[in-house]
């Protein structure tokens, strides 16, 4: 059984994912949840959960301990790491990094770059400003290196002469959110499916990243348009393996947004969808350019939803027994922790017929959690 290192600020669907594809895992991230313990024969911090970063250092000096043993065949990472190109160039030196470099994460998170490859492909996107006041009623500020929604702020609060380095602005448009989830070998990809993107507003950051359903059904016009814009970028970008664009709908109309270079937060929701796993894809399409063959999603689709603490609150021992009864509960910590108000504590899944049916039982089941945490703080 080979041993693959999986690293991101919350590293269980990966773990899950190799885990699940045969390999014997060494789990890096901020939480060391019981499902990602449960499955990873190692796990080591990556930093505080508190501050939601990557510890460079702490991070780099797990890599050389592994690289000692000689045993694991390299590393994959996932979510944290968008705004940290130079920890994938020192991680690459320590343990093979299985996906895309660093050269590749500059080139697509730089938006300038970016959002000029979507123009040249004739790729539709919300207009953009690069430079100038970031006072701007109707328009969007985001952070090129942030990732799950947290970056973004409406740009009127911010009376400022210039953007804050590695911003841009975006204007705000209308359309559901939404992602495809996809694999690539550097010239060509596969769409696994698309996904709808829950989204949800926090004080003054109105769409953070709440959680996803997927696979969900599109029209034939919709994804030609998706599978266009990953073809796209994929050969401009030379993206590989596991990846996901996120984009707008509205009606037919699809309008790209971004595209996030390493596994998405979508992967729980492909375990089942054709051969090899999504781990397995991932590591061929990196390593030997093969691709799987297109699959057609299932009928009945899945999602997971996020559970943020409503209060300030600690999760004991008496409130993770109460919650780790729950069917379908993911991401709950394996030892005490302390959330301020709006922290992530859990999330939760749900099956269903529809979207519409997934969507609406993870409400329930959100709110019903929701409930719980305020009764227990």
């Amino acid at each position: 059984m080979s041993r693959l290192a999986v690293a991101a600020l919350s590293a269980r669907v990966l773990a899950e994912a190799a885990a699940r594809d045969g390999h014997e895992v060494i789990a890096l991230d901020l939480f060391g949840d019981r499902d990602t313990r449960a499955v990873a024969r190692e796990w080591y911090p990556l930093g505080s959960a508190v501050t939601l970063e990557v510890d460079a250092d702490r991070f780099l000096a797990t890599l050389d301990r592994l690289a000692e043993h000689g045993e694991v065949q390299g590393w994959v990472y996932g979510g944290g790491f968008e705004g940290r190109p130079d920890l994938l160039e020192a991680g690459a030196r320590r343990l093979p990094l299985i996906g895309n470099d660093a050269m590749t994460m500059r080139q697509v998170r730089d938006p300038r770059t970016f959002f000029a490859a979507l123009d040249a492909a004739g790729i539709a996107h919300p207009p953009v400003c690069h430079d100038g006041p970031a006072d701007r009623p109707g328009w969007l500020l985001k952070d090129s290196t942030g990732c799950g929604g947290g970056h973004i702020r409406r740009a009127g609060p911010f009376a400022t002469l210039e953007l804050p380095a590695g911003s841009y602005l975006q204007r705000e448009v209308a359309g559901l959110p939404m992602s495809a989830t996809f694999v690539a070998n550097g010239t060509h990809a596969v769409v696994l499916g698309c996904n709808e993107l829950l989204v949800r507003p926090q004080g003054d950051r109105p769409f953070l990243f709440a959680g996803v359903i997927g696979p969900v059904p599109v029209a034939p016009a919709v994804r030609a348009d998706v599978e266009r814009a990953v073809a796209a970028l994929t050969a401009r970008f030379g993206l590989r393996g596991l990846g996901s664009l996120d984009f707008l709908l509205d009606g037919g109309q699809v309008q790209v947004l971004e595209v996030n270079p390493r596994p998405p937060a979508s992967l729980a929701l492909y375990a089942r969808i054709g051969a090899p796993g999504p781990m397995a894809a991932h590591l061929q399409a990196c390593r030997d350019g093969r691709l799987p063959e297109p699959v057609r999603p299932p009928a009945a689709p899945r999602g997971q939803a996020v559970v943020h603490a409503p209060v300030a609150l600690r999760v004991g021992q008496g409130l993770r027994d109460r919650l780790a009864a729950e069917p379908d509960l993911h991401d709950l910590p394996d030892g005490d922790q302390h959330c301020a108000a709006g922290d992530p504590v859990c999330s939760v899944g749900a099956a269903g017929t529809s979207p519409a049916a997934v969507r609406e039982q993870l409400a329930r089941r959100r709110t019903a959690l929701t409930a719980t945490l305020e009764t227990m703080a």
